[in-house]
């Protein structure tokens, strides 16, 4: 039975007011708008609080309590509000090569959606960090398709697509799927796996990520980057844990939890002072 979705809730987060029908121009607004306003971010599997994915909890944390989450909440979340507007989603794994391209034949790790408007097929993906798209592409090989943010292309697809995008005048790769549809059991206890690992990189490391338009930010540990599209990053290393949750709070817009687990991670990724000898 479909999980109980609140579109108003939903709508009020991102900011959308617009026509509600199952169409390409719909699909756009909502993919541009949530990553735009619903952060990326890893502050619970960071704290070792449990990541949820049925309906209520990620309405609670996304929507109501103005926090962010990886990829398994943000497509989880998406997948049910499409589906509620009567488009056609199936959630897809994939396995990341961004930045380890040996991963191609690792485990799958990250999760997208397959949508098909009219019988055309696209991919949405509104929760893959720093590098999320902000637009759907058409799940067709070999040719470039720009989002408000980069270029992407598709290429493959027998049975493996890889996702590459445009880097300076270079394709590079960022994850590699197929068109199979995932089973449910699956992504939750991928998501399980990724978020309570002690050897995951989010219990590891902190991600946090926003893309307005004509920009991505991001933070990585103690690095808070701002990258203007198309034109060269802008980066800043944070030097307290004061200034790690501003930057979370004011740039990125998120609501974050007092907690001394929290705040004693956060100081783990400062800089340590070296012991002088008297």
């Amino acid at each position: 039975m479909p999980e109980k979705v609140n579109l108003n809730a939903y709508f009020e987060r991102i900011g959308f007011a617009g026509s509600i029908a199952p169409t390409i121009q719909t699909l756009e607004q909502l993919h541009a708008l949530h990553p735009a306003v619903i952060p990326f971010e890893n502050i619970a599997p960071l704290s070792g609080e449990q990541v949820l994915l049925d309906q209520q909890s990620l309405e609670k944390k996304l929507l109501v309590d103005k926090r962010g989450g990886f990829c398994f909440e943000h497509n989880f979340l998406f997948m049910r509000i499409l589906r509620d507007l009567d488009y056609e989603v199936k959630p897809l794994l994939a396995r990341v090569i961004w930045t380890n391209p040996e991963a191609v034949t690792a485990p799958p790790s990250h999760m997208l959606l397959l949508i098909d408007i009219k019988g055309v097929n696209y991919i949405a993906d509104v929760g893959f960090g720093g590098l999320s798209l902000t637009a759907p592409l058409r799940l067709r090989a070999g040719s470039e398709q720009t989002t408000p943010h980069e270029t992407f292309q598709l290429t493959g697809g027998d049975p493996d697509w890889t996702l590459e995008v445009k880097i300076g005048e270079d394709w590079r790769g960022v994850y590699v799927f197929t068109a199979a549809e995932a089973a449910e059991v699956d992504l939750w206890d991928i998501n399980r796996d990724l978020s309570s690992n002690p050897a995951s990189p989010f219990t590891l490391q902190l991600r946090a990520s926003l893309s307005p338009s004509g920009r991505r930010l991001k933070v990585h540990n103690d690095q808070f980057t701002v990258q203007p599209t198309g034109e060269e990053a802008q980066k800043r290393t944070l030097t307290s844990v004061a200034e790690i949750r501003a930057v979370l709070t004011e740039e990125l817009g998120l609501t974050l939890p007092e907690s001394e687990k929290l705040d004693a991670k956060l100081a783990g990724f400062l800089p340590q002072p070296t012991e002088t000898a008297e």
